[in-house]
């Protein structure tokens, strides 16, 4: 007969094929009712798209090792993991399951797939009249720049053992959308910048912002030098969001908040040309993701 440990595992890698056919779970179905039962309580499988930027969710038998190129997770208690997929990632990624480290496992399997990484095109913005204090900082401020991204460092190595992200995601704030994820971006007609990590809305100064999911803050600062007013939420398994920008804070590090808790106030703080709110995500301080994909995400099959 074949194990639980096993079977759970090749369902759960062949679940994420859609060929029509089903011969891992008719084999799942002959075993004993007890195997069924787990199967049955405990749905299986990744959600989010295959393409660049994109997060995915996962959930397997609690401890599993999933892989999917240099993302790497653990399945949680109740067999929830996070993955990423980085802006350049390539036309291919290896996402393998491996019940190696499963207590009481008497397989050790790995197994693997390829996946296929929708490639997209990222377009250049040109962002003129920002504060070019903040485009070629004086020397004088580099004390200062450098203790807040020591403070920043440290808000986005947060794991907190939460699970806001099983609340899913809703729009932070309400405006309109003048930035995307992933665009290039040169700041006053020549300064080439990073890539804009985040998804913009554009609105007036005191416009509410509300968490999106549930989590920890793990930091609240009114005003940096690059972001103005910042707050970061761990919604769990280090996926951080960042807010930046803001005119207020309402929220201190170390309070959880629920999604949809008014957490701050739109503004125009730090190196921006007008109000709005900057959202990003970063996943375990690895790679920042869309957060578009976050509001695509639809978690109920796998709760």
């Amino acid at each position: 007969m074949i194990s639980l440990a096993l079977a759970l595992t090749l369902q759960s890698a062949t679940a994420l094929v859609d060929d029509g056919a089903d011969p891992i779970g008719d084999l799942i179905a002959q075993n004993a009712p007890e195997a069924r039962e787990m199967t049955e309580a405990l749905p299986m499988g990744c959600r989010g798209r295959h393409e660049q930027g994109a997060l995915i969710i996962c959930r397997f038998e609690p401890g599993t090792r999933l892989d999917l190129g240099d993302s790497v997770a653990i399945a949680d208690a109740d067999g929830f993991a996070v993955l990423g997929i980085s802006r350049n990632a390539p036309e291919t990624l290896l996402f393998e399951v491996s019940t190696a480290d499963v207590p009481d496992s008497i397989n050790q399997i790995d197994e693997a797939q390829t996946w296929t990484i929708a490639q997209r095109e990222y377009n250049l913005q040109r962002v003129d009249g920002v504060p070019q204090a903040t485009v070629t900082p004086d020397p004088s401020t580099l004390p200062r720049r450098q203790r807040e991204y020591a403070q920043k460092q440290d808000a986005f190595n947060s794991v907190w053992d939460g699970q806001g992200f099983l609340d899913g995601f809703i729009s932070p704030a309400e405006g309109i959308t003048t930035g995307v994820y992933g665009s290039a971006r040169v700041y006053n007609n020549g300064h080439e910048g990073s890539p804009h990590w985040g998804l913009d809305w554009a609105n007036e100064v005191g416009t509410p912002v509300h968490a999106p999911a549930g989590g920890l803050v793990t930091l609240a600062e009114p005003d940096m030098y690059y972001e103005g007013g910042l707050i970061f939420i761990d919604h769990g398994h280090g996926l951080v969001s960042a807010f930046l920008h803001l005119s207020g804070v309402e929220v201190s590090a170390g309070d959880v908040v629920e999604q949809g808790q008014l957490i701050g106030a739109m503004g125009a703080g730090g190196r921006a040309t007008g109000s709005h709110l900057d959202w990003r995500v970063k996943l375990r301080n690895q790679f920042y993701v869309d957060p578009q994909s976050l509001l695509d995400l639809d978690l109920s099959e796998l709760r």
